[in-house]
């Protein structure tokens, strides 16, 4: 686009041009030839002491330039992966976290935890090399659920930590809570578990490196979702080498959602080899392993009370939780069920007052850390069933329900009891234009045509909301030339669109054709601050520090300017791509000027208050009783995203978010055998995936309420659908059985599940 950009325009996405003609750079595609092939072998079992590894046929194999194991790690001190974020309970103690070395001495504590690692010249010989490895495993009784873990005299995962309890965590005032529920008309009680869950991206992880000897330095290409937080974690924790020693590298990413966010033991593992041998390493996550060592998500059960006075007004919530949290803390997991579910927990209604009270445990599972919602899915269908059912035992119907106990757009910024400050929304609004595009006067006729035909119809509303900004870490440096701007930013695109957006936000701030701004991302050596991308917010935390930047950009352009054109800074105007001498016809252009003498500018984030994206979904589905599969024949989302930068892109992201949440409700689960800690779901055979037969074609309306708490108005939305879509499918399905007597099913919606549930 050889014209300036601005806000609210839907420009096409500039990156698709190489992704769609096979010329992308993904991490497998550059790495040279040369490099050695790496295999990590993965434990058999969930729990397990090792006795002893016998690497010397192995290390005798054709090809093989080294076996590494735990020990190897231990004596070279290299250290503990650490979790960045914390929690602690109500007295101040913080969380547990017990060692979690990249490759564990001692135990291994679930399946997949890696116990050794193979370099040699070609991958099928480090194959070979794998199979000749001697490992005395001495078998362990595993615990994979929460309620497992928790209950007396299980199984200890790490000896260091009593009861498995990570941590007993809990938020609201209690006492102002139980007052509220005394004296309450009528309680609403639900339990729920949300199932654990895997990301299938599209480009499994990956990473090669390579080693400059006259300058001792070790590089890794990875795909991540941003190399500024994992390089600091190795430099200065794990693997104590100086910053300058270690660079990171991302290029293009086949797809995030959270588990390629975290420090990895690959990649850190990939980085000690490398300067131990001094060569070159390569490595891709095969499919088979994927499922076994990527970060998983949600496994949480929960209970909740919705107390409500004789006019059906929420005045209290109450919520108890088992959160399982695998066999180590991974980087974010502490505050992902947690202040996760604090965070959203009220909703977009008026509840006076709240409390929650969390068990946290490990397991003999993966870590699980932050996916697409990070906490909020699992959140806002235990609050929105919970909704439902209290309108069905009061008597009303989950529309006037929810009419009566919304926020409206007069309370905001609204102080939820749960702690956080909702900034700016009108959920009334939302509501209505969602009753009136979804045709929710028109359900009963359609509910009719379809019992006609044998079919159940049901139709369910989803109210939800998002965190997204905040604090972050970031720092943008824009540098004009000759030949344009060049853009550094911290965040890391993995799809969603980052080069498009950036370059239409600075092209719309210094007035410039988009297709003369180059943005640039995932290099520790030329962008060493950042926070990377996560939780829906790159769009604020380095949109608005673009714009910041493009302001200092041009106050150092004006100062230049002056001294090209001899007059004073005073003087000198920017407008339409141009440095101006005010009431005159002399001007430079900004890169005229920076081909006399190139300039930048640069800005650090600032805006560290959240905001709250808000969203209603309604969802109407048939369910054919007979077999229990369920079609859905209407979805529609109506969310305020605040300030609008490209339209189509945000349609992009509400689109993905919401087959993302679909595939959630309907399909997706991570099942372990509760005896031996065995994953019988880790293929694509044995854990299913939306497809597009599945969705059907659903409507997105949005509207627009600025945010106050960042000075462009923006909010995320990626995540937004997916927090919503669950609830709103789940109460749909209900709506329709609820005739036949089904009150409740746990996710995932499964044609055997529900069909289970009309038996009984």
């Amino acid at each position: 686009m050889n014209a300036p950009a601005k806000l609210g325009q839907s420009i096409a996405r500039r990156e698709d041009q190489r992704f769609l003609t096979g010329r992308g750079r993904y991490t497998d595609d550059t790495a040279p030839a040369g490099t050695l092939a790496v295999l990590f072998v993965r434990s058999p079992h969930a729990h397990a002491r090792l006795a002893g590894i016998d690497a010397a046929a192995a290390l005798a194999s054709p090809g093989v330039e080294a076996v590494y194991t735990a020990s190897d790690l231990v004596a070279d001190r290299v250290g503990h992966l650490p979790a960045v974020s914390e929690i602690k309970d109500e007295a101040g103690n913080r969380h547990r976290e017990p060692q979690h070395l990249p490759m564990p001495p001692g135990k291994v504590r679930h399946v997949g935890d890696i116990v050794a690692m193979v370099i040699a010249d070609t991958l099928d010989q480090a194959r070979d090399a794998a199979e000749a490895l001697v490992i005395d495993y001495e078998e362990l009784p595993a615990v994979v659920t929460a309620a497992q873990a928790l209950a007396p005299g299980a199984p200890l995962v790490h000896d260091d930590v009593p009861g498995n309890l990570m941590c007993r965590w809990g938020k609201g005032d209690r006492a102002a809570t139980d007052a509220a529920f005394a004296r309450a008309a009528h309680v609403s009680t639900l339990s729920i578990r949300s199932p654990r869950q895997v990301v299938h991206y599209m480009e499994t992880r990956a990473a090669w490196s390579a080693y400059d000897l006259a300058d001792d330095l070790v590089t890794v290409t990875l795909s991540s979702q941003g190399v500024q937080i994992p390089h600091r974690l190795m430099c200065e924790r794990v693997l104590n080498v100086p910053k300058d020693k270690l660079r990171l590298i991302t290029e293009d990413v086949g797809g995030g959602f959270g588990p390629k966010y975290p420090i990895s033991a690959e990649s850190t593992l990939i980085a000690w080899a490398t300067r131990k041998l001094k060569r070159g390493l390569r490595w891709v996550c095969e499919r088979g392993d994927h499922s076994l060592s990527d970060s998983h998500a949600r496994d949480l059960s929960a209970s909740a009370d919705l107390a409500l006075d004789a006019d059906g007004r929420f005045i209290g919530l109450r919520v108890r939780a088992q959160a399982n949290y695998g066999a180590y803390v991974s980087m974010f997991a502490p505050t992902i069920p947690t202040t996760g579910l604090a965070k959203v927990i009220s909703g977009l209604y008026r509840i006076p007052t709240i409390r929650i009270d969390f068990d946290c445990a490990f397991s003999n599972t993966v870590p699980v850390d932050a996916i697409r919602g990070a906490g909020k899915p699992e959140t806002l269908l235990l609050l929105e069933r919970l909704v439902d059912l209290a309108a069905q035992e009061t008597g009303r119907t989950p529309v006037e329900l929810r009419r009566l106990n919304l926020l409206r757009a007069d309370e905001m910024p609204y102080a939820a009891a749960s702690g956080y400050t909702y900034d700016a929304a009108d959920c009334v609004r939302l509501f209505e234009i969602a009753l009136k595009e979804a045709d929710e006067t028109g359900f009963a006729a359609r509910r009719a045509a379809s019992e006609a035909a044998g079919k159940r119809r049901g139709l369910g509303f989803s109210c939800h909301l998002h965190g997204t900004g905040g604090i972050a870490d970031e720092h943008v440096i824009v540098q004009a030339s000759a030949d344009g701007l060049v853009a550094r930013v911290g965040t890391q695109s993995q799809g969603q669109g980052h080069e498009t957006v950036f370059a239409q936000m600075l092209s719309d701030a210094l007035d410039v054709p988009v297709d003369r701004i180059e943005v640039r991302q995932g290099d520790t050596r030329s962008i060493p601050r950042g926070g990377g991308t996560g939780g829906s917010s790159s769009t604020i935390i380095s949109g608005t520090t673009l714009k910041r930047a493009a302001d200092v950009l041009i106050q150092r352009g004006r100062d230049l300017a002056a001294e090209r054109l001899e007059t004073a800074p005073a003087d000198i105007v920017y407008r339409d791509g141009s440095f101006e001498i005010v009431g005159t016809d002399r001007r430079v252009g900004l890169f005229e000027l920076a081909a006399w003498k190139p300039f930048d500018g640069d800005a650090v984030f600032a805006d560290k208050i959240e905001s709250f994206p808000t969203g209603v979904m309604v969802c109407e589905v048939e369910v054919d009783a007979e077999t229990g599969t369920t079609r859905i024949d209407r979805l529609l989302a109506v969310a305020d995203c605040g300030v609008v930068v490209n339209p189509r892109l945000l349609d992009g992201q509400m689109h993905g978010g919401i087959v993302h949440g679909l595939g959630n409700a309907m399909m997706e689960e991570a099942v372990y055998d509760e005896e031996t800690g065995q994953l019988l779901s880790g293929t694509l055979m044995d854990y299913a995936l939306p497809r597009a037969e599945d969705v059907p074609s659903f409507e997105v309306e949005t509207i627009s309420t600025a945010s106050p708490n960042n000075f462009m108005g923006l909010k995320g939305v990626g995540e937004l659908p997916t927090n919503g879509a669950p609830a709103a499918l789940v109460n749909a399905v209900l709506d329709a059985l609820r005739p036949l007597g089904v009150r409740h099913i746990d996710m995932p919606l499964t044609p055997h599940k529900v069909w289970k549930a009309l038996q009984r």
